[in-house]
């Protein structure tokens, strides 16, 4: 008879017979299905699965941030470019002639200057702000409240520590502001609130159309020749960016003159708002100084880091750690251990690592090098902090 044919013969397990490489005999036949599998499972790939995906999930936890700011330049693109207008100064030129440098005309009496600023916890930098201003601004004006953007109690540091500033007193608007303490919120929303109080406390002030309204940070601190500048010319612009050189933790780590933020306004009753975000395209060179986290007690980097809008950074508990803050302050690295905030993989990468130090404290605050004693902290080479 002829041999049946590929599809004629009785049928078998032919799992077992390829899997387990035998022939198809009662005892295999027998075999559990699920033994026979478990003969022929490749352990290596098991290995992968147990080990290799939880290590890929963890990497993933921790540095997945990180991941997704490199990748910022392709999913975000630039701002549009500032329209940078350069700055003339010197000490030996006459206020004449440098407004006539920057296409302006000088006025015959200055304007009236007005430095409005939401208040936490910075006493010293608010010290340096404040008489780096004080010749040129004819109203301090500062709002404090007892809740942090993210919704923590905090004291009325200001209104503790009033006495350091009895040279701005008779020139003070002075305002406190109760917090929400609204859990899980949004930390913007708080910060947008308490900007909407500092508005309000502005017209207290009595500010009046065409004085000059500064609106920035406390440590956005625009130099007291630019606003001196900006108040004895004629025709500059209505709304002016301040371009601020960049530093963190103190004047020794200059990160670049990227900060924009700070702004002088030509007050208009109904239209000027107070706000911290581009409001024009015009931005003034080489202004001042930011200095981001330049604070005297380790204590002061813990609470900022929990207390300002960019809370969530905090990724892990150990970033609170003094130690580990005391290191980071003296590497000149990144408290939240983040990549550089840049447009471009060409930027990105030139700033990776630790911002390198600088030796120079020229063209500083002056008030700053004539109490050196008191904020020597904040000079080149002292990056050792107090607790607190």
């Amino acid at each position: 008879m002829p041999e049946p044919g590929p599809y004629g013969h009785k049928k078998t397990d032919g799992i077992c017979d390829g899997v387990c490489g035998e022939p198809a005999s009662k005892a295999v036949l027998t075999m559990s299905r699920l033994k026979c599998a478990l003969r022929g499972f490749d352990f290596r790939a098991l290995l992968v699965l147990l080990i290799g995906v939880p290590i890929l999930i963890l990497m993933i936890y921790a540095h997945g941030q990180k991941v997704t700011y490199f990748l910022r330049p392709i999913w975000e693109s630039p701002p549009k470019p500032f329209k940078t207008i350069p700055h003339y100064y010197h000490e030996n030129v006459t206020m004449e002639k440098l407004c006539k440098l920057h296409g302006w005309k000088v006025r015959e009496t200055p304007r009236r200057v007005f430095d409005a600023v939401l208040f936490s916890n910075e006493l010293d930098i608010l010290e340096i702000r404040w008489n780096e201003l004080s010749p040129y601004v004819s109203e301090f004006v500062l709002l404090e409240s007892n809740s942090t953007f993210t919704g923590l109690k905090k004291p009325l540091h200001f209104k503790d520590n009033r006495h350091r500033f009895g040279f701005a007193e008779s020139r003070l608007t002075y305002g406190m502001i109760g917090g929400r303490f609204v859990k899980g919120e949004n930390p913007f929303v708080e910060e947008s609130y308490q900007r909407v109080a500092l508005d309000q406390l502005i017209k207290i002030a009595k500010i009046e159309d065409d004085d000059l309204l500064i609106m920035s940070d406390v440590d956005e601190i625009p130099s007291g020749h630019t606003i001196d500048l900006l108040r004895w010319c004629d025709d500059i612009p209505e709304i002016l960016h301040l371009q601020l050189r960049n530093y963190l933790y103190s004047f020794e780590f200059f990160l670049d003159d990227k900060s924009w933020r700070a702004s002088i306004h030509r007050y208009k009753s109904g239209k000027t708002r107070y706000a911290h975000f581009r409001q024009t395209e015009e931005l003034l060179a080489d202004s001042g100084w930011h200095c981001s986290f330049c604070f005297r007690y380790i204590s002061d980097f813990a609470f900022k880091m929990q207390a300002y809008s960019h809370v969530d950074r905090i990724r892990f508990k150990y970033f609170l750690n003094p130690e580990r803050i005391q290191d980071v302050i003296c590497r000149g690295a990144d408290l939240f251990d983040m990549l550089p905030e840049e447009y471009t993989f060409q930027e990105i990468i030139a700033k990776l690592g630790p911002i390198p130090s600088t030796y120079s404290a020229v063209h500083l605050p002056s008030y700053l090098l004539q109490n050196v004693d008191r904020f020597r902290y904040l000079l080149p080479g002292y990056c050792r902090r107090e607790s607190g």
